[in-house]
């Protein structure tokens, strides 16, 4: 049990980490201060209600005088550019020793002005591309492939670089994303650019949460 003054501030604040949106609403006093400490005693099976209770307004004290998220972050969605591609395909396949065989299909996809984004992990390596190719990485990766996911959407969102510099962009959004029941199935970013791919069932929801983009097909 965590007890002590120190301890209780510090299991707030982990707790607010993980929930953004929580701590802006506190931040800015939109909180029912006895239903949050309900809430955090809950959630991190403390028993001192009126320890909490006092905590969590001494954080909203601590935080309230800091600049808002709203004006920097709605000021660089309004600028950026929002691209979907539908039919994607995203295929989880086994890590291999050698990117040969890789580097062998993103030649040939990139050939044909296909999509290819590799994303590689401890175990597995992810490849998005285009549907249409779904054959050749079954003949060129062969039992190497573990899942593969037909019928997606990959939305990308390009900033300018303010991005460097801006706090909660990523989390802004996907928190937007979250409140409308879209799941990303996956995600990578590089520099300004963010992307996520969906299932095509979301698109329509997607597009309308971030409405601060511009599609382009």
């Amino acid at each position: 049990m965590t007890t002590g003054k120190q301890n209780i501030s510090a299991t707030i604040r982990n707790y607010l980490v993980s929930r953004p949106h929580v701590r802006e609403c506190l931040r800015r006093g939109l909180i029912n201060y006895s239903a949050l400490a309900r809430e955090i005693c809950n959630d991190r099976g403390l028993e001192q209600f009126d320890a909490v209770l006092k905590a969590c307004r001494r954080e909203q004290d601590r935080i309230q005088n800091r600049a808002p998220l709203e004006a920097p972050i709605a000021a660089l969605l309004s600028r950026a550019r929002l691209r979907v591609k539908t039919q994607i395909v995203v295929a989880i396949v086994a890590k291999e020793d050698s990117f040969t065989r890789f580097a062998r299909l993103q030649e040939e996809i990139r050939s044909q002005e296909g999509d290819f984004h590799l994303i590689e992990g401890e175990k597995a390596v992810t490849i998005i591309t285009n549907d249409g190719f779904v054959g050749l990485i079954r003949s060129t990766l062969k039992g190497a492939i573990k899942k593969i996911s037909t019928s997606l959407t990959l939305v990308s969102l390009l900033f300018d670089k303010r991005l460097e510099t801006t706090s909660g962009v990523v989390a802004h959004v996907y928190g937007l994303l979250a409140e409308r029941g879209v799941n990303v199935l996956e995600e990578m970013s590089c520099w300004t650019e963010l992307l996520m791919v969906i299932e095509e069932r979301d698109l329509a929801s997607t597009l309308e949460c971030l409405k601060f983009g511009k599609e382009e097909r």
